[in-house]
């Protein structure tokens, strides 16, 4: 997958490396993902940014850590060919100082909480979701799980 990564708010260290990890270990456990014409942008960004991208296309007016902005339906994303040019899968945006605090609150490592919430945004653009069942929250989950260990990261859910 080809990712534009911008870094607006977040103190320098290796996100764009990460982000590029993170994707590789969502399409090692979601093959729709593996597909080498998909293009993802993230965005690196201020709570500010994301509380304000969160009110204006969720109608959510408060802040969150990650937003994911799919552009292809599961459907379209199955069918797609290996062959052909790029494809625009989506947006992922993360809040940096939501993520740091939430990062402190569980004595975990920004980047891996960082690459916690990349994972779960990929997956969101792959078409899982964890809020209509348990079911569907606990198979996400699972598949969140089995990517960052490959990362060599703990489970963010024990």
């Amino acid at each position: 997958m080809m990712l534009d990564v911008d870094l607006e708010g977040w103190p320098e260290g290796g996100w764009e490396a990460l982000a590029d990890r993170t994707a590789e270990a969502a399409a090692g456990v979601e093959p729709l993902l593996a597909n080498d014409r998909l293009a993802a942008s993230v965005l690196f960004t201020t709570d500010a940014e994301v509380h304000a991208l969160n009110r204006e296309w969720r109608g959510r007016d408060k802040p969150t850590n990650v937003l994911s902005f799919p552009m292809l339906d599961r459907d379209a994303l199955a069918g797609l060919a290996s062959d052909g040019p790029p494809e625009m899968l989506g947006d992922i945006a993360l809040a940096y100082e939501t993520c740091l605090a939430e990062a402190r609150d569980k004595g975990i490592a920004l980047a891996d909480h960082a690459a916690h919430l990349l994972l779960h945004g990929f997956l969101h653009l792959a078409g899982h979701d964890h809020v209509d069942s348990a079911e569907q929250a606990e198979a996400m989950e699972a598949l969140e799980i089995r990517a960052l260990r490959t990362m060599g990261i703990a489970n963010p859910y024990d």
